[in-house]
């Protein structure tokens, strides 16, 4: 199965169209209209930024132009909507980010050629725009991605085919690109993740089969391709995560996760043995757990969740005991809080509205268990999930 395959899996209804139709060049931009151990490394997972304390959840709609917002029970995992949610974002929302301390939202809104910045209330989870708010990026805007430091700000644009960076204001959250973006990716850039060390920028690119690696250019966030890269990958590689060591790929057309080990002098990938490891039927998002122990991907075809066991030593991956588990119809996202106790999972549906699947997770075995109360309805198309 080929990238414009997955393109219509994962972006079902008026996404699709409006996104094969928009393929030849940039929209009209859309309007804004409101006011040690394994066990202690820091992950940086696609689609969710590490961040503090897990009090809420995001969801970018993209069959409506907003973001939802939920609080988190702590306890349970259940969800209740923000104050004021859900809040208007650009043309078709998709990716989204937060950024380290929690303060700063950016969201790639893919049919308005933009990012789009918030500040995020600490205390009440609502949104409001960043002066200055929306900035320019290429065609299509697809992922988002932000280094450790909260310094810098990467988005792939999937039909221009690179990655714009940013440099953060950390008074104010506005952007300020740097100097020699946007640079080169493959072909179809359709995810992005920064290492845990703030060293690396890894982007799998959907229609060359393989994974692009830059180093990061610590005072400017300059981008410089790592030697030997692009690595080869399964075929149509969507969104990839992060632990430090290790770096896992969902192979959307080969229904598998592609695994590697990360050189961490070079930024260089090596295969894992074993690699690559079946999924379901087209793997789209992908998250691993506070304490790389687990990694969890959404399969887009079949409607559910694979869960794997890490291997600390190896990166091999082994699935768990129940998995795959069930989810709501065309998954694509899941993100998992900083406590680790809770996956949340983004599931487009089949007609006009969708859901957050929400999840306890299993400390020991990382088996999954719906949350009472789950799923929970968020929009037309929820299509991106992030937890603060």
């Amino acid at each position: 199965m080929r990238h414009w395959d997955i393109m219509r899996y994962v972006l079902t209804s008026c996404v699709a169209g409006a996104l094969l139709a928009g393929c030849g060049g940039p929209q009209a931009p859309g309007s804004v209209p409101f006011s040690g151990s394994n066990a202690q490394k820091r992950v940086q997972s696609a689609g969710r930024p590490a961040t503090g304390a897990g009090h809420y959840l995001y969801v970018t709609d993209g069959g409506s132009h907003y973001i939802s917002a939920f609080a988190i029970d702590p306890s349970s995992g259940a969800l209740t909507h923000v104050k004021g949610s859900p809040f208007s974002t650009g043309r078709r929302p998709v990716g989204e980010a937060i950024d380290p301390t929690g303060t700063f939202m950016y969201v790639a809104n893919a049919h308005s050629d933009e990012v789009g910045a918030y500040l995020v209330h600490p205390k009440t989870g609502r949104l409001t725009r960043v002066q200055g708010s929306p900035f320019a990026a290429r065609a299509y805007p697809w992922q988002v991605a932000i280094d450790p430091t909260g310094k810098f700000v990467y988005v792939v644009n999937y039909s221009s085919n690179n990655v714009c960076a940013y440099a953060i204001n950390a008074s104010t959250g506005a952007l300020t690109q740097v100097q020699g973006s946007p640079f080169s990716t493959g072909s179809h850039p359709s995810g992005v993740a920064v290492d845990p060390t703030g060293k690396f920028v890894y982007v799998p690119n959907a229609a060359d089969d393989d994974v692009s690696a830059y180093a990061i250019n610590p005072s400017s966030g300059a981008l410089m391709q790592v030697p030997g890269s692009p690595f080869a990958a399964g075929s149509a590689p969507r969104k990839v995560a992060i632990d430090g060591t290790f770096a896992y790929v969902a192979d959307s057309g080969s229904n598998n996760i592609s695994a590697y080990a990360i050189d961490t002098a070079s930024g260089a990938l090596t295969q894992v043995q074993g690699s690559p490891f079946a999924a379901g039927n087209a793997p789209v998002g992908i998250a691993i757990d506070p304490a790389a122990k687990f990694v969890y991907v959404t399969n887009h075809g079949t409607g559910n969740v694979s869960a794997y066991a890490i291997n600390t030593a190896s990166g091999a991956l082994t699935q768990v005991q129940g998995s795959p588990f069930a989810a709501g119809a065309n998954p694509t996202s899941v993100a998992i809080d900083p406590t680790g106790n809770f996956a949340y999972v983004g599931d487009i549906g089949n007609g006009s509205s969708g859901n957050v699947s929400a999840f306890a997770i299993n400390a020991g075995s990382g088996a999954l268990t719906p949350v009472q109360g789950s799923p929970f309805l968020a929009g037309r198309h929820p299509f991106d999930v992030t937890v603060r």
